[in-house]
Formats: C-alpha cells, structure tokens, sequence
C-alpha cells in the first residue's frame, strides 16, 4: 500500500513558477514509477510527466516540454514536478500517481495510487 500526497500547488500569474510535490508512505517508493497528471474542469484527468524508479527515464506530453520538469528523491519517498512559463491553460487540479509498471506511463490505467490532488491556477 502506498499513499500520496500532493503539494505546493496555488494562484500564479502567466509566466510564472510553481514547485509541486508528492510525498508517499511506505519502504516500496523506490520500486514504483511516478507520473503526473492533470484535470481540468470538465476534462478527463491528463498526462504530464512521469519518472522511471531509479531516475533514469523521464517522460513528458509534448505540451508541457521545455517547461516542466519531474525529478524524484528516492531517500525522501518524493517526486517534484517543476511548473515553468506557466500558462493560463494549466490551471487544472495536479495528481501524482505510483505505478507497477515501466512503460506506457502515460496511461492512467496503469497506475495503482493516486493522490488527492492539488490545485495550480495561472491567472492571464
């Protein structure tokens, strides 16, 4: 069992930075990939990011490259996603999510926990 929760979120202006982060319980964290996700309102819940367990991989939707990055920190059972140039399209409710798996993170079918998310809203 595993649980999440997230972090960080608020009230930004276009362009700006927010830190998110996901602290999760128990001794497994450093087995599980980690993935980010996002839900607007009134969208279905979206990928963002997700990280491999030991770091190596990173995976990003295309419309978030180049401005927000996902790391992890396997001694403190966490993993940040680093909101930059932030648009107003972003305002969504963020959710960080554990999965057995190590490919086809994109797919929030695939993960096994979710946290309660956290909301970013980027005002224009």
């Amino acid at each position: 069992q595993v649980q999440l929760v997230e972090s960080g979120g608020g009230l930004v202006q276009a362009g700006g930075s927010l830190r998110l982060s996901c602290a999760a319980s128990g001794r497994t964290f450093s087995t599980y990939s980690m993935g980010w996700f996002r839900q607007a309102p009134g969208k279905e819940r979206a990928f963002v990011a997700a990280i491999s367990p030991s770091a190596i991989s990173t995976y990003n939707a295309d419309s978030v490259k180049g401005r927000f990055t996902i790391s992890r920190d396997n001694a403190k059972n966490t993993v940040y996603l680093q909101l930059n140039s932030l648009k107003p399209e972003d305002t969504a409710v963020y959710y960080c999510g554990a999965s057995r798996y190590r490919w086809a993170l994109s797919y929030r079918d695939n993960y096994d926990y979710w946290g309660q998310g956290t909301q970013v809203t980027v005002s224009s």
